[in-house]
């Protein structure tokens, strides 16, 4: 991913919208390919297995690496969905690969329960080969220009791998190091690539395109989907070896009614209002605001649900009594997680919606943590769906005028 990617799409973006299928700033981009799915099905068991992670130690210390984990590998999922929207996986030179890169996550995905033991390096390796592909599809599409972001995300790779070798605070400083490179990767990349005239602004060495806001948007939101359909898996394991009686399915139907406003308080208005935002914008600003809205602020959404998952999976196998702190905090912090996170993506889209109900909705969500705790599982999910609901009627309310 690359500043100069957009910025080189400032003065290109009709003919980087031909490429991607469709006309700059009209309705007629392309759609999301199959291949494109089956990219995202193949990350995000990455995402299933980093859930399985946090299960096995619902605690702080391991809150924080699956942040890093998961920062680290979408920064790289980020960049192979820019690339593809630029362009598209149909001709066989572009698909074999892509597959290749899908074989690296999946490795990563596999090493993921042992990241921090014995299989850090083949992570690391997995890592390294997607980093590797991503960089020799540019090169052959665009020369030179990918320099300007392939160093930083090969060293970012070394140092995951690196991280292998070794353990405890040392494992967690490469983690660091890695995401501090691939953070300052668009500033460097800006750098290396632009030629600064006379009247200092960059300008851009090779032409790559324009971002498609339609394909970009749809992209996100369907691997968002199969996300929520992890979260539902969840509920069946929790499930599992329980009798299906009354009480269960009222409490399975609680779990999926929780995901369900979750869903809801982002594909009801949200996913539309990004293509339009997006199309509002150019150039540099447009790829600004799509780092800030479907990276940064996807992050929280994203983990918020595979938080969630986790805390369902403990809840839902006893329902009628009490839940340890952790998983209560899991069921409660995925929700506070995901709202926060698309209250982060309106702003930075400048989405013109309702705002202060997400800030409450999140806060009252955290306060259905002593209902776990003290009363039952089958209280905080009431609570926690009681409060998305009224958040979302609310919301409605003001968007109607009534």
């Amino acid at each position: 991913m690359s500043v100069q990617a957009a910025e080189g799409a400032e003065e290109g973006a009709e003919e980087g919208a031909e490429e991607a299928g469709g006309p700059a700033g009209t309705g007629g981009e392309r759609r999301v390919s199959t291949l494109e799915l089956f990219f995202d099905l193949v990350f995000v068991f990455t995402v299933t297995q980093l859930t399985v992670l946090l299960g096995r130690d619902l605690s702080f210390a391991q809150a924080g690496r699956v942040l890093l984990i998961f920062s680290v590998l979408f920064w790289m999922y980020g960049a192979y969905a820019y690339l593809t929207n630029q362009v598209p996986p149909e001709t066989l030179a572009r698909r074999i690969p892509l597959m290749l890169g899908m074989c690296g996550f999946l490795a990563c995905a596999l090493a993921v329960p042992e990241v921090f033991g014995r299989s850090g390096v083949a992570f690391g390796l997995g890592f390294l080969l997607v980093v590797l592909v991503h960089s020799a599809l540019y090169a052959v599409l665009h020369g030179r220009y990918v320099l300007s972001f392939a160093l930083t995300n090969v060293l970012a790779a070394l140092c995951v791998t690196a991280a292998g070798l070794v353990r405890g605070a040392g494992a967690d400083l490469l983690w660091g190091a890695a995401l501090l490179l691939q953070t300052v990767t668009p500033v460097i990349s800006s750098r290396i690539t632009g030629t600064y005239t006379g009247g200092g602004r960059s300008r851009v060495t090779e032409q790559v395109g324009a971002l498609d806001p339609g394909h970009f948007v749809e992209r996100h939101g369907l691997l968002l989907l199969i996300v929520f359909g992890e979260s539902v898996i969840a509920i069946g394991a929790g499930a599992d070896g329980v009798r299906l009686d009354w009480a269960l399915f009222l409490g399975v139907a609680l779990a999926l009614a929780l995901a369900a406003a979750l869903w809801w308080a982002y594909f009801d208005r949200d996913e539309e209002a990004a293509v339009q935002a997006l199309h509002r914008a150019t150039g540099l600003a447009r790829f600004r605001r799509t780092m800030l809205a479907y990276y940064y602020s996807f992050i929280p959404m994203l983990l918020g649900v595979a938080v969630l998952a986790a805390g369902m999976k403990k809840a839902v196998g006893r329902l009628g009594a009490p839940l340890a702190t952790a998983p209560s905090v899991a069921l409660a912090g995925g929700v506070v997680l995901f709202l926060l996170g698309g209250l982060a993506l309106r702003l930075s889209l400048g989405i013109r919606a309702p705002r202060r109900f997400r800030v409450a909705g999140a806060a009252v969500a955290a306060a259905a943590i002593p209902l776990g705790v003290g009363v039952a599982a089958v209280a905080e999910l009431l609570a926690l769906v009681v409060v998305l609901v009224a958040m979302l009627g609310a919301e409605s309310r003001v968007r109607t005028g009534d």
